[in-house]
């Protein structure tokens, strides 16, 4: 099975970044195919999210050093095709002892060649720090898409500038040159204003071959599902922003011919799933 790397980044925090990791990663794992959520934020947002307890030593820490393999860290989910690679904060130290590492920009990569060669996904989702330091950079070199999340007000546009020549650094050094733009997830959408429309017309002219059709409405209960530990689809199934979600792991899945697995297969590592 070959395996599909996407990093879910924005160097701006509250842009609907984690939400959209989590639940898209929910969405491909409702279409039977075999997902990893990796997530490397010290805050362990997406760990939280979607019902795992934080661990001490469950994270890709001491892998990233060689202590250890990537596949160890892998637990089992209440989503049943999808599978976690936990955060902690201990994951925090990475961002200033990485830059002190042999190819640090590449330690991500290799990190994760274990579970890519195990063919046991056919998606890696990794979720990056609301920051553009190590981790994020990191995921940049070990991914084969960039997936942007990106709020609909105008000052995001800024970043999202700020963050394509981060991909063009990475791929003009040498360091990952397959990566591309994969797309930009338009989210936090207030169909009852014209700026949301504005910004969304703004980055379709520019972007029209990368912009996802799908866009993620603002809803209440998108915000209130990580507090429950929940994915929008065990929270409120029936939501405007469920369905959103649904929506974009199909646009997703069809861009990338991401093939449904009939039989996904859990991981030797992977403890039973999350009560």
């Amino acid at each position: 099975m070959r395996t599909t790397v996407f990093t879910i980044a924005n160097q701006k925090g509250g842009v609907g970044k984690t939400t959209t990791a989590v639940n898209l990663a929910a969405a491909l794992a409702d279409k039977k195919i075999p997902t990893l959520l990796v997530d490397l934020d010290p805050q362990a947002n997406a760990t939280s999210a979607i019902g795992v307890e934080k661990q001490q030593g469950k994270s890709l820490y001491d892998p990233l050093f060689g202590e250890g393999s990537a596949l160890d860290m892998i637990v089992g989910t209440p989503v049943k095709n999808l599978w976690l690679v936990p955060s902690e904060e201990d994951i925090a130290a990475a961002e200033v002892e990485l830059a002190q590492t042999e190819n640090y920009l590449a330690r991500l990569r290799s990190t994760l060649e274990p579970v890519k060669n195990s063919g046991r996904f056919r998606a890696i989702i990794l979720d990056c720090p609301p920051a553009l330091g190590m981790l994020s950079m990191n995921g940049l070199a070990a991914a084969d898409h960039l997936i942007i999340t990106l709020q609909c007000e105008y000052l995001a546009l800024e970043g999202l500038g700020q963050i394509l020549r981060n991909l063009d650094r990475i791929k003009n050094a040498g360091i990952n040159h397959a990566l591309d733009l994969g797309g930009i997830v338009m989210t936090m959408y207030d169909m009852r204003t014209n700026l949301s429309r504005q910004v969304v017309d703004e980055v379709r002219k520019h972007f029209p071959d990368k912009i996802f059709n799908t866009v993620i409405p603002r809803t209440v209960r998108l915000s209130e599902a990580p507090s429950f530990g929940k994915t929008i689809f065990e929270y409120d199934p029936l939501s405007p922003g469920a369905t959103a979600y649904k929506n974009l792991a199909k646009e997703l899945a069809a861009r990338f011919e991401l093939a449904e697995s009939k039989q996904p297969q859990a991981p030797a590592s992977t403890p039973p799933a999350a009560a």
